[in-house]
């Protein structure tokens, strides 16, 4: 089994590296990397119904997407990442206990009694330190997961939006559990770097035929490929997301707002503007110029930028009509 121990800590590369190291490899390979801060959602999710727009807006925390199920989930440079790359037959690919049985044995080494939770999580003294997730391709089956090290634990929960955000649809939703930090339970201090390396060595020895590899040229290459053509782009992290109905309501100074528009591949096919609220100009010329724009906060600006919502609705300023569509 080729071993990884990537330096590179951009979401989007380390994502990408994921799907090339399934799709193109035919190896059986272990990786371990980090990332910066950032939130990665889950293949069927609904990326603006699961993430703090305005956190994460002023904080400018990248928001990536997966190739596997699951819920969303945040990074960062306390969170450590791994992937198992293996082959199999079809009916026998997806494994969750056989998967993490090296990290569960690595942290055993380390005094840590981790068990695998009922939704293949993994638990510390009954607390979760990591979720996991599978994604196959032909006959080859990627599972990875997170560990909580010393991760900043409050970022997670701002970074992530509540329940009941107006949002409706049949994405997959994620389910918050309890957390901490493996740094919390450990006998005697160690540093992130040093958690990281003993991992590592740890699975890397307990593996037959396992040997330590480095990413080639060609390797990077295609990566970066990958990256910047699919990762890092807003079609695949806000556009692949199901097709959702979003409803606001505001009780501004001119009367009750209420709006209501359904989005497909994130672009607005249909907005309604209803209420009682004092308009100069007919609502429906407003509805209709927002229409066929993509549910982007910047591309929604732009749009607005030669109007005036004040005319539409009494005393708007454009900034608020923003607010009220996220």
């Amino acid at each position: 089994m080729l071993c990884i121990l990537s330096p590179n800590t951009d979401p989007y590369f380390n994502l990408a590296s994921e799907e090339y190291l399934l799709k193109c490899k035919s190896e059986e390979i272990f990786l371990l990397y980090r990332n910066i801060p950032s939130i990665v959602v889950g293949k069927h999710q609904n990326t603006l119904a699961e993430i703090n727009l305005p956190f994460v807006q002023e904080r400018a925390i990248p928001v990536a997407r997966r190739i596997s199920g699951g819920g969303t989930v945040f990074h960062d440079l306390g969170n450590l990442n791994f992937a198992f790359f293996t082959n199999g037959k079809e009916g026998e690919l997806v494994n969750y206990r056989k998967a993490t049985e090296p990290v569960i044995k690595a942290m055993g080494l380390m005094g840590l009694k981790v068990q695998l939770g009922k939704r293949n999580e993994l638990l510390l003294n009954g607390l979760k330190i990591s979720g996991t997730a599978s994604h196959v391709f032909k006959q080859r089956i990627l599972h990875h997961g997170t560990l909580l090290f010393s991760s900043e634990v409050e970022n997670l929960a701002s970074a992530l939006k509540a329940a009941g955000s107006g949002f409706s649809d049949r994405a997959v939703k994620s389910v918050r559990s309890k957390v901490t930090n493996i740094r919390d339970h450990l006998a005697e201090p160690m540093e992130f770097e040093e958690f990281q390396t003993s991992l590592f060595e740890a699975v890397f020895k307990g593996l037959d035929g396992a040997i330590q590899y480095q990413y080639s040229e060609t390797d990077l290459k295609e990566i970066r490929n990958l990256c910047n053509t699919k990762f890092s782009t807003w079609e695949w992290n806000f556009g692949y997301s199901p097709k959702y109905q979003f409803s606001k309501s505001l009780i501004y100074i001119s009367g009750r707002v209420d709006l209501h528009m359904n989005v497909e591949k994130g672009v607005i096919k249909e907005l309604k503007i209803e209420g009682d609220f004092i308009s100069e100009k007919k609502i429906r010329c407003l509805e209709e110029l927002v229409t066929g724009t993509i549910h982007d906060p910047e591309t929604l600006r732009l749009r607005l930028s030669d109007i005036e919502v004040g005319d539409y609705i009494s005393g708007m300023k454009n900034e608020e009509f923003l607010s009220l569509m996220f």
